[in-house]
């Protein structure tokens, strides 16, 4: 059994070639059921289990901890352990950082939502939050577009700062803002990744032509936009499924029948299977992208990782 730790999780999942596995992958048949989620200390922190398999191939689970309070910690909010299973054997074959595959994976399937339901002359890229997942969605989403300027934005204007920092020992430019309204009216794709309970991106704020990656509220409870933009919207999930069991905003849109159920108009797969219809109703049109996650995505990463063991 081998040990992938996160460097080596990184350097075997550049982001390029993990969009273009997550693309073919999701046309593979993968049984992804729901998660389980536990909270052991009967707060806002859980655990949840994910399993994915792929028959007589391979099954993976995956073991996440999501700490919210962590943040306030310096701490990241979200860890997690990731273990691979022959499905020919049984045998565990391999055991990898779940907490970067996680991050990598999570900023890859936004980015490739990104890439096909963004408008093609998109030119700002707007990152709203400054959590762990910040700087990742920043370089998957600037490795497929061509974005002139790319803004971090947080309600702590240093936090944003060290996210800028952190972009630029990667060589990708960015600018901290504190101002969200400032932020949205400038930005031509934004992609929030929060632990909010509160909506904060409102409504009035998001212009026409925008295609928002809502990365951050997987819990029917949790809400990074308000409801009310969802009429305005095309709304697309990462997975149907999982969308309607705990889309956040999404699910909340639907409990008030601001949206129906109907109204989700692709999931990731069947954007990716036909990356040049086109999605869009319009350049005016509002596009947005719900993930919650789910554990398919995982596993093709993981499986990715694996092929590329020294043999």
């Amino acid at each position: 059994m081998q040990f992938f730790d996160q460097a080596a999780v990184a350097h075997a999942l550049p982001y390029p070639a993990l969009i273009e596995a997550l693309a073919a992958g999701l046309q593979q048949a993968i049984e992804s059921p729901a998660r389980s989620v536990y909270t052991p200390n009967g707060d806002n922190s859980a655990v949840l289990i994910m399993p994915a398999w792929k028959a007589h191939e391979n099954m993976g689970v995956k073991l996440v901890s999501i700490w919210p309070g962590n943040s306030a910690k310096g701490k990241s909010a979200v860890s997690a352990v990731y273990v691979l299973i022959s499905c020919e054997d049984g045998n565990p074959i391999a055991v990898l950082d779940g907490t970067e595959l996680t991050l990598r994976r999570t900023a890859a399937a936004a980015a490739l939502a990104g890439r096909i339901l963004a408008r093609k002359n998109s030119q700002t890229l707007a990152i709203l939050g400054t959590g762990s997942l910040s700087a990742p969605l920043a370089v998957a989403h600037a490795s497929v577009m061509n974005f002139k300027t790319i803004l971090i934005w947080g309600r702590d204007v240093k936090k944003a700062q060290t996210v800028v920092d952190t972009l630029a020992s990667q060589g990708i430019t960015a600018q901290a803002s504190s101002d969200l309204q400032a932020t949205l009216a400038q930005a031509d794709v934004v992609c929030a990744a929060s632990t909010a309970t509160a909506p904060f991106i409102r409504n009035d704020w998001v212009k026409p032509g925008t295609h928002l990656g809502l990365i951050g509220a997987f819990t029917p409870t949790m809400a990074e936009a308000e409801p009310t933009l969802m009429p305005r919207a095309q709304v697309f999930a990462d997975s149907r499924d999982a969308i309607l069991q705990k889309g956040g905003e999404v699910l909340q849109a639907i409990q008030q029948s601001l949206i129906a159920a109907g109204d989700i108009q692709a999931e990731l797969a069947e954007i990716a299977a036909q990356p040049q219809k086109a999605w869009r109703s319009s350049d005016a049109a509002i596009t947005v992208f719900k993930s919650v996650g789910f554990a398919a995505l995982d596993l093709i990463a993981a499986e990715l990782v694996f092929a590329a063991r020294p043999r």
